[in-house]
């Protein structure tokens, strides 16, 4: 077997030794240097040209504006990681000067108070025994006749005497307590200089928070205002529309058509306005018929609300309820009427400013009549062309000195008189009257026909 393994490494050695000097070549190596770095006389180098620059391509506007997007993100990443930073190295701040005041003051304070405590109770405690002693009978004559009231003073006493023993004792352990843990915290109780220095501190910071307190104030109010100024864009009591009266015209009114008729002997009408400018007489609710246009009159003057049954002979007028020249806020109005004893009052804000007895007693408010929101049916004018009448043989015309100017919503009309909670319910602004809807007149349901430049919105 040795044998044969040796006879096998002569065969493969003889193998390589063959296939090496097979292909053996002569190889030449020339180290000589093959590059020329001199310069010779009488030759110039040609210059080689310099490789472009890198070119970008174009950008386009969709590239540029995901660059902007990016660059403003990092800003505001970087801008909020700053913020945070601020404010906790700040409540750090805020946080180290508090606990440093309570250790300032805290021992101080503490001792202070339960020294006052204590010496009251001592002094109550003083009085008490002064006045037990005073209270003990003289002799044993007064003793026999004053013995029930003296046991019952004395009894009396001594609990007052136990209670303000208990309340010393009770000071003289939070006094303890404090100093011990005054001690616990390393402070001591402060000097004279320190007591001037720290009063001197304390001063500036009730200084500097006596300005933030007035900035405070300042900002409320005028927050205030922001919220007051925001609030006149929205309809008060839950109302989604109003009529909008944009000026005096005696084409631009609205007419109503109520759900029943209306031979009544009680109402109450009721309504939210907001007028732009007021005349000397100005019509919110007309409604008449052609032998009396004036059955019933809600009005406003310069400063005042009126209220009519049957002609300006029976007037119900409340004074102040408006600033001179209109308002610019909504206001809500009522009036209020029943034939039984005549009684007709009128409301503004939900409180009654004004009530009348003796108006129109024993009257029924006759059928067939036209009612109309912001302009009254008269005989002084002639009707504009093509305008009509609602009601034959009654073709009064519109005065535009009485037209009313502004907004107007919540228009309701019962054949009742409402109680005093219930209307003063639907004066809440932020109340939901508009939900609630008068039988004869019903805001959002009855039909309302706005003419000339009268128009419902939002």
């Amino acid at each position: 077997m040795f044998r044969w393994r040796l006879v096998q490494a002569v065969c493969v050695l003889s193998a390589c030794v063959c296939l090496v000097l097979t292909y053996e070549d002569d190889i030449e190596v020339n180290f000589a240097d093959t590059y020329y770095n001199e310069i010779t006389d009488g030759e110039t180098p040609e210059p080689t040209p310099s490789q472009a620059p890198c070119s970008s391509r174009d950008l386009t506007k969709w590239d540029k504006v995901f660059s902007m997007l990016e660059n403003s993100q990092m800003r505001e990443n970087m801008l909020l990681q700053y913020a945070d930073d601020i404010v906790k190295v700040e409540m750090a701040s805020l946080r180290g000067e508090m606990l440093r005041f309570v250790a300032q003051y805290g021992g101080s304070c503490g001792v202070a108070v339960e020294t006052a405590g204590r010496k009251m109770a001592v002094h109550l405690e003083s009085r008490l025994r002064d006045t037990m002693e005073h209270l003990k009978p003289r002799d044993q004559t007064s003793a026999g006749n004053s013995v029930g009231n003296s046991n019952h003073l004395e009894a009396m006493l001594q609990q007052l005497l136990s209670a303000a023993r208990t309340q010393a004792s009770r000071h003289a352990k939070l006094e303890t307590s404090c100093l011990g843990t005054n001690a616990k915290t390393g402070s001591q109780l402060p000097d004279a200089a320190g007591n001037e220095h720290r009063e001197q501190e304390v001063t500036s910071r009730e200084v500097a928070l006596d300005g933030v307190l007035t900035a405070l104030q300042q900002t409320r109010m005028e927050l205030g205002e922001v919220l007051r100024s925001s609030s006149q864009r929205y309809l008060p009591a839950g109302c989604e529309m109003a009529l909008l009266f944009p000026m005096r015209s005696r084409r631009i009114y609205t007419s109503v058509i109520p759900e029943v008729p209306l031979s009544i002997s009680a109402f109450t009408v009721c309504m939210w306005v907001k007028p732009t400018a007021v005349s000397n007489k100005t019509v919110l609710f007309s409604y008449g018929n052609r032998r009396n246009p004036y059955e019933i009159q809600l009005l406003l003057g310069q400063t005042s609300a009126l209220f009519t049954i049957g002609g300006e002979a029976h007037l119900v007028e409340a004074r102040g309820v408006l600033n001179p020249g209109g308002t610019s806020e909504w206001i809500h109005l009522c009036g209020a009427w029943s034939s039984v004893q005549g009684l007709a009052s009128l409301w503004a804000g939900g409180k009654k400013v004004a009530s009348t007895p003796g108006v129109a007693e024993g009257h029924v408010l006759p059928d067939g009549g036209s009612l109309q929101l912001g302009q009254e049916r008269n005989g002084c004018c002639p009707l504009s062309p093509g305008s009509g009448s609602g009601v034959a043989g009654f073709e009064g015309g519109f005065d535009p000195k009485v037209a009313f100017v502004g907004k107007m919503t919540g228009v309701n009309m019962w054949d009742r008189v409402l109680s005093e909670g219930e209307i003063s319910q639907l004066a809440l602004r932020q109340g939901q009257g508009c939900e609630q809807r008068g039988n004869v007149v019903a805001w959002g349901v009855t039909e309302m026909v706005p003419h000339g430049g009268a128009q419902f919105i939002n």
